[in-house]
């Protein structure tokens, strides 16, 4: 019998959530029709905008709208950059691995990593996105000696 309280708890609980959702987006709906209209433009990239700031019960309450639009900022190893820089040069992965005294494995390993964290599928997407972003300045340690082999991978 113990168990019964606390799902119905548990029930009351997703009822309350699911009214407080369902009050915050018809507070929302509201707020846009009167702000902007039916013309209501997110906030430019970074910036957030205040729709409501209240007071309720002794708790202070903020609605902010922010962009979803901000480029997300990945971060890639010291190791991930050297591949990366050698990959835009057209070096194949087992250059890469033999001039970073790694196997062509772990080239792969890192190459899996990185099109992860950038949301791409392929090399060229990879080095196109980037340049795009500046992330390719700045030398690699290929020895001058080596040349790329095209259409090796």
């Amino acid at each position: 019998m113990c168990a019964a309280p606390s799902i119905r708890t548990h029930s009351l609980e997703q009822e309350e959530e699911a009214s407080v959702h369902k009050a915050l987006a018809a507070v929302i709906a509201l707020i846009d029709a009167d702000i902007a209209g039916p013309a209501c433009a997110p906030p430019s990239a970074g910036a957030e905008e205040l729709l409501l700031d209240t007071e309720l019960d002794g708790c202070r309450y903020l609605l902010l709208r922010m962009s979803s639009s901000q480029p997300a900022r990945v971060h890639l190893s010291p190791r991930e950059l050297e591949i990366v820089r050698m990959v835009a040069k057209g070096h194949p992965n087992k250059v890469i691995a033999d001039v970073l005294s790694i196997s062509s494995w772990t080239v792969c390993t890192h190459l899996r990593r990185i099109f992860a964290k950038l949301g791409v599928g392929s090399r060229a997407a990879m080095v196109a996105q980037l340049s795009e972003i500046g992330a390719l300045n700045g030398d690699s340690r290929i020895p001058a000696d080596i040349r790329p082999l095209r259409g090796a991978r």
